[in-house]
Parts: C-alpha cells; sequence; structure tokens
C-alpha cells in the first residue's frame, strides 16, 4: 500500500489571521501528532490566496478548502489521507 504524504498550506494573511488561523493552524498540529502523521506533512504557511471573503484558506495536496475551521480543516485533511 502506497504511504500518504500530505502537502498542508494554509494562509497567513491577515484577513485569515483574524478569522481565526491560528486556533485552525494548532488544531492541525495536534491532529497530525494524534494521528502520526506529523513527520510524513509538509505544514507551512502562505501568504494571501486571494480569497480573502472565503478565508481562512487551506490548501491540502493541492485542493484548496475555503471558510475552514478546526473541525473542518480535520474533516479535509481526513477526506484527503482516504482518498
Amino acid at each position: 500500500m502506497e504511504e500518504k504524504i500530505l502537502n498542508i498550506t494554509i494562509c497567513l494573511g491577515s484577513s485569515c489571521f483574524s478569522r481565526g488561523n491560528k486556533d485552525i493552524v494548532d488544531a492541525i498540529q495536534e491532529y497530525l501528532e494524534d494521528i502520526e502523521m506529523k513527520e510524513k506533512t509538509n505544514f507551512k504557511g502562505g501568504h494571501c490566496f486571494g480569497n480573502c471573503a472565503e478565508g481562512p484558506i487551506m490548501i491540502v495536496n493541492g485542493k484548496t478548502f475555503k471558510s475552514v475551521n478546526p473541525e473542518t480543516a480535520i474533516t479535509a485533511i481526513d477526506s484527503m489521507l482516504n482518498a
């Protein structure tokens, strides 16, 4: 079975920051540790993806997720792991 590698980028622009991306970053980091994926994930911040009104924005393996919160971010990661 092929081992999954995750590439996660979350917007760290001021609009997404004001909408709670710090809580999302914390939740993702904790979740990656819980499922033992921290070492198999490239998790980084990006600066403004141009969709400020739909933020926070997160990109997982090339797929964009809009208006994420801690819970929907985890659901998105799970969906990409099970794809």
